[in-house]
């Protein structure tokens, strides 16, 4: 019989497969590409095509080393509980916070963003309004449970998907047969305009670190392996799918606005789906894009609130955050997790009230850095948990395995590493390298202090 205590750190398997799809797919289209694709653009011009190709090969090897651990052992906490478990108390420790983290500042980065695309409408509405506003419902969204949570992010990543489907299509009318009496556009603006490569391959190196903040929210799929009620068959779904979603949301949008506009023309003060729109004289296409790109932020922001309470959850279930964080509310929702979690996202409301229109970049910055931290933590992670598994001879039991493996995970290792040095040579992003090192220490210190408190213990290996 469980007790009322047990019944209260429980999380509920209510995702169900299309949630899962929906939330991976979601996951991974947001404001990265809607907005931070004009700074890339700028960098690259339409050899962004290339840029996206590159990042997405390296994030696919990335998921599929978390998809091995999670179908195995689908647990709260996520990549969290893996390090922990097969690299040590401190990487446990590690991975979590970090990964909350750099979620917050993902989750800071999209309501930043939201005041962009509510401006478009309204330019007389203060950002930080519009952040605040949004904030508050979608914490409360959250709070009602599992289930809301995933009919919300179902229907939000619905709409990008089919908004971008039709995006393409709309596109392709344009580029072969034109619209109205505008006649075909044709491809010329692929090279026209300095060439496909304009910047070179300097350019090109440079861009892959706005690239990889765009495929941030990717690794939430295992995130919800702990709430999925079939995880052996919708994750493994869920991260196989990656590959095509990168093709066509990605590679296939952006090459698309390459061919319909001239690179060196898009703005970086909005969206450039709705710049391009907008200057080639279809405002309703515009509008609507608008809604589109408003609707990718808040469901990356949804997603945000929802990752981050769980991992406070899971943390604090393993020691490594304070007892009060395993609450959870009879409707299955870490409810402390959601609220310390909003709580803090709160700065992004104060940073757009003194410094709007300036916070994006630093953000990216720092949501990026994290990023590179949480998916170096989940290669090495992977090699070692096939080590060990392979030693109690359970190698074959593995039922989602890591593609190329041990390869591929050296092979995104160092890519993350080359990621890593080129964020020196972009001046809005150079700080986080020193942001870096002293967000790990200041996590070492927190460990140190945590452990020494009786409350708290390190949770059991198995």
């Amino acid at each position: 019989m469980s007790s009322e205590k047990d019944h209260h750190v429980e999380l509920h398997r209510g995702l169900k497969n299309r949630h899962i799809q929906m939330i991976a797919l979601g996951g991974a289209i947001g404001t990265g590409l809607f907005y931070g694709s004009a700074t890339t653009i700028q960098l690259v011009g339409p050899a962004i095509i290339v840029s996206y190709l590159l990042g997405g090969t390296a994030i696919f090897f990335i998921v599929r080393a978390l998809g091995e651990m999670c179908v195995d052992q689908p647990v709260a906490g996520a990549f969290s509980y893996f390090a922990y478990k097969y690299l040590g108390d401190f990487p446990g420790f590690f991975s979590g916070w970090n990964y909350w983290f750099n979620y917050i500042a993902v989750s800071m980065a999209e309501l930043t963003v939201v005041g962009v695309y509510i401006n478009f409408w309204y330019p007389n509405v203060p950002q930080w309004v519009t952040a605040l506003a949004f904030l508050v419902i979608i914490t409360l969204i959250n709070l009602i449970n599992v289930e809301a949570f995933g009919e919300f992010e179902f229907w939000f990543a619905l709409i990008k998907v089919v908004a971008i489907l039709a995006m393409i299509a709309f596109g392709l009318v344009m580029i072969f047969f034109g619209l109205g009496e505008q006649g075909a556009v044709g491809f010329s603006n692929l090279w026209t305009h300095g060439g496909f490569l304009p910047n070179g391959v300097w350019g090109l190196l440079l861009s892959l670190v706005i690239v990889m903040f765009s495929f941030g929210g990717v690794e939430l799929i295992g995130i919800t392996a702990a709430e999925a009620d079939d995880p052996k068959r919708s994750i493994p779904k869920a991260i196989n799918q990656v590959v095509w979603r990168i093709l066509i949301f990605y590679i296939g949008a952006l090459t698309i606005l390459m061919i319909l506009y001239p690179w060196d023309q898009i703005g970086t003060s909005g969206s450039p789906f709705v710049e391009i729109f907008s200057a080639i004289g279809i405002p309703a296409a515009a509008h609507i894009l608008n809604f589109v790109v408003l609707t990718a932020a808040l469901s990356v922001y949804n997603s945000g609130i929802y990752s981050n309470g769980r991992m406070l959850h899971g943390l604090a279930l393993q020691g490594n955050a304070p007892k009060f964080l395993t609450k959870v509310s009879r409707n299955g929702i870490p409810i402390n997790g959601v609220f310390a979690s909003s709580a803090v996202t709160l700065i992004a409301v104060i940073l757009n009230f003194l410094v709007p229109g300036k916070v994006f970049l630093y953000l990216i910055s720092i949501a990026t850095i994290a990023g590179i931290f949480n998916w170096a933590m989940i290669l090495v992670t992977q090699l070692r948990f096939r080590k060990v598994e392979a030693e109690k001879g359970r190698e074959d039991q593995l039922q989602f395995k890591m593609p190329l493996y041990p390869i591929s995970n050296y092979i995104a290792l160092a890519f993350l590493a080359m990621v890593v040095v080129l964020m020196a040579y972009i001046p809005d992003m150079v700080y986080s390298l020193y942001i870096g090192p002293i967000w790990i220490i200041i996590l070492y210190i927190g460990y140190k202090f945590l452990r020494r408190n009786p409350e708290t213990k390190p949770p059991h290996r198995e």
